[in-house]
């Protein structure tokens, strides 16, 4: 999934620039959107059977009609926990708000953000088509659930028997005497790793019996125990899954370069991954 913002003034057109967006995406895959509001949700109205819900103490609550059309309302959902939702089954996220967010940005007005794709004074001012070239040649954002939905939805899924899987977290602790990590930041020779990473999964997907590979190692700055890399594997029968899957990391750690700086509570230094 690509993900972009859209940051600025209240009058700067942020809704409507997210609204042309939309437009146009909608045509290349399913859009996802996030809001970010400075108010208590309007959906669950007094009175309503789902506001009851929620008094009587539902932490989340659905509306779900016969077609299919729904609504949901919830406690304690952060920005990461929305995307990592939208992630499944949809190929584009646009965001409206959270200005502290690090995210491929649209800044409008005077807004100020970390990594700026376009930009203009009102949504008027922005290019659509420029936008969503740059849209699309951002790093995509993935997780373990959205690449095995992609392994699910394979042609050759009706032939496959196992979906195995490898997850690499941020470690706090190498040792019970180490300074603890607080945070890992990557770095990667993009073109050489892009190159590196596809001709893996290439050559991995071609062994018999594997269908699917999907690898993919975060960039920029992963705190302690989140999850920094993903290897799945779609294939006929378990053996050739958990070797492939074996065989993906392993390569991909003495393969594909990477660069991390660590970050502990009493110092900081780079290494290679």
């Amino acid at each position: 999934m690509k993900v972009i913002r859209v940051v600025g003034p209240s009058d700067a057109g942020k809704t409507t620039l997210i609204e042309r967006l939309a437009d146009c995406l909608a045509d290349l895959g399913r859009v996802g959107t996030v809001k970010h509001i400075a108010c208590e949700p309007t959906l669950d109205t007094d009175g309503t059977d789902t506001a009851r819900h929620r008094t009587a103490g539902a932490a989340e609550t659905y509306g779900l009609t016969d077609d299919g059309d729904w609504f949901a309302t919830g406690e304690e959902l952060s920005l990461t926990e929305a995307l990592d939702r939208l992630a499944v089954d949809c190929r584009y996220a646009l965001v409206e708000g959270y200005g502290t967010a690090t995210l491929p940005t649209v800044a409008l007005g005077d807004a100020d953000a970390e990594t700026v794709i376009a930009a203009g004074e009102t949504a008027d001012d922005v290019d659509l088509d420029a936008v969503i070239d740059a849209t699309e040649a951002v790093d995509p954002y993935e997780t373990l659930e959205s690449l095995v939905a992609r392994a699910k939805a394979s042609p050759d899924a009706d032939r496959a028997g196992a979906i195995a899987t490898f997850t690499g977290r941020v470690r706090t602790l190498d040792d019970a005497d180490d300074d603890p990590t607080e945070w890992l930041e990557f770095e990667r020779y993009e073109t050489v790793a892009d190159e590196r990473m596809a001709a893996i999964r290439e050559e991995l997907t071609a062994r018999d019996g594997v269908y699917e590979v999907f690898l993919h190692h975060e960039t920029g700055v992963v705190d302690a125990g989140e999850d920094v890399v993903y290897v799945v594997v779609l294939a006929d029968h378990r053996r050739e899954a958990f070797e492939t899957v074996e065989d993906g990391i392993d390569r991909l750690k003495d393969e594909v370069p990477l660069f991390k700086r660590e970050v502990t509570v009493t110092d900081e230094f780079w290494a290679h991954e």
